[in-house]
């Protein structure tokens, strides 16, 4: 009996230690945001014909605390609540270096991050767009990886690969909701 407790002690230790760095958990945060919900700035553009008329502009995503041996990290942003019966991712970005810590807001991706394809068929940023009277929550994850390039990964990889791939890989992930009504 005692052999199955410190079995099960080892495991514990192993899984807390991959999910947080030497400083803390690993957290991820979200900037610019207006009393909780996302700028008018970051919402999606008229553009699209969701109704919305939005900047569609990512905001700042920073993350602290990586797990030891992370050597890239994968983004992704993803509308838990979207009328399709599966959600609706909004945002992937594979293959973000492990030196870096935050996506600023409006700016270009650091060399070697690739933005794959949203649901809505294009790779890039769709902001937040929920209908009419409903409010939505906004899952913003950061997944460390034990690869510096997700494998099969193109800039045409679907929302799923990614996540097939980041998760064979993760050494961790930390995550945010952003709830935004319209």
């Amino acid at each position: 009996m005692k052999t199955l407790f410190y079995i099960a002690a080892l495991i514990g230790l192993t899984a807390l230690s991959a999910t947080a760095g030497a400083e803390g958990k690993f957290a991820v945060q979200v900037g610019g945001l207006q009393n909780g919900h996302f700028a008018e700035r970051h919402v999606l553009s008229e553009a699209y014909g969701f109704g919305c008329t939005g900047g569609n502009i990512a905001p700042t995503i920073s993350w602290k605390n990586a797990p030891k041996g992370t050597k890239s990290f994968v983004l992704t942003m993803y509308d838990k609540d979207a009328p399709t019966g599966l959600g609706w991712m909004h945002w992937v970005v594979a293959n973000i270096p492990a030196h870096v810590s935050t996506l600023p807001e409006n700016q270009p991706l650091p060399q070697g991050a690739l933005q794959t394809r949203t649901d809505g068929g294009t790779a890039g940023f769709m902001g937040a767009c929920p209908p009419k009277g409903q409010n939505h929550r906004y899952e913003i994850t950061v997944t460390a990886v034990d690869v510096a390039t997700l494998p099969n990964i193109t800039a045409d990889a679907t929302p799923a690969l990614v996540g097939f791939f980041a998760n064979a890989h993760a050494l961790g992930k930390a995550k945010v909701t952003v709830r935004q009504a319209r």
